[in-house]
């Protein structure tokens, strides 16, 4: 995606959204989610988002997306890439997930509104608000701050 004024604040929207799926998915073993994408076993890793995902977001909201890739060398630690298709109402957005030990990452690389709006910070705004709205427990409420 070509960077421009808005991308900033609208990968930092996303990140936040996708946090807790992302501290998820590093719980499992790097070197099974090396394997899966190394022997690519798409299905097997688009079944591990979703057990992810499901916690926290609506059914189909964070989708495993076409592929990824990883960094496995000696005297380093592993890095995953995961794409990632990510479907709240009204908006799709390409990203990937980078997963490493102690962090992890997301580079969008497209977002597509269904019904873009005229004003790029509204556009930005119903990202917000469709992640939120696609999310379990809503940011703000007595659940969230539990956890």
């Amino acid at each position: 995606m070509r960077k421009c004024t808005y991308s900033a604040e609208r990968e930092k929207i996303v990140a936040e959204a996708i946090c807790p799926v992302a501290t998820e998915l590093r719980m499992l073993d790097a070197a099974d989610l090396v394997s899966l994408l190394r022997f690519e076993c798409y299905g097997n890793l688009a079944d591990l988002v979703s057990s992810a995902a499901e916690l926290y977001f609506l059914p189909g909201t964070i989708n495993f997306g076409a592929g990824g890739d990883y960094r496995l060398d000696w005297g380093i630690e592993p890095e995953v890439t995961l794409d990632m298709e990510i479907r709240p109402p009204g908006v799709t957005v390409y990203a990937k997930l980078l997963l490493q030990k102690d962090k992890a990452g997301v580079e969008v690389t497209h977002v597509a509104f269904n019904e873009p709006l005229a004003d790029p910070d509204d556009n930005t705004a119903f990202l917000r608000k469709s992640l939120d709205e696609a999310r379990y427990v809503k940011p703000g409420s007595a659940n969230a701050q539990a956890h």
